[in-house]
């Protein structure tokens, strides 16, 4: 077996057996975190109608300004913060953080811990 096609299996396998555990309902969406290479992105989704309530990224307008860099802790900082504005002017409180197939180390802990401080709820 190809040996990058096996690392895609493996991330895919641990992605699902996250996932598993979590159901975002309207009350408490999932927060959802992709991480690339130069970017990092957050979703909260209501699982139950398959919406998503809020979104932040380090592409977007506001936030690319004062960010040199997309890959690092402080555009995934960042991001924790819009996400946790976001969210509450859509009126959610509380989230189920959804790390995907990445360890919560880094960024994805970045992200967890700006979003924890500006008043989202894990």
């Amino acid at each position: 077996m190809n040996h990058e096609r096996a690392i895609l299996h493996q991330r895919r396998r641990r992605r699902f057996r996250v996932r598993k555990r979590l159901r975002g309902t309207s009350e408490r969406p999932r927060l959802s975190i992709f991480r690339s290479h130069r970017h990092i992105f957050a979703q909260l989704i209501d699982d139950a109608t398959g919406k998503t309530v809020a979104s932040a990224g380090s592409m977007d307008k506001e936030l690319v300004k004062g960010i040199s860099y997309g890959g690092n802790k402080d555009a995934a900082t960042a991001v924790g913060k819009a996400i946790a504005e976001r969210a509450k002017k859509a009126g959610v409180e509380a989230c189920a953080l959804d790390r995907g197939h990445c360890k919560f180390h880094g960024r994805v802990a970045a992200l967890a811990e700006a979003a924890r401080k500006a008043g989202l709820q894990f």
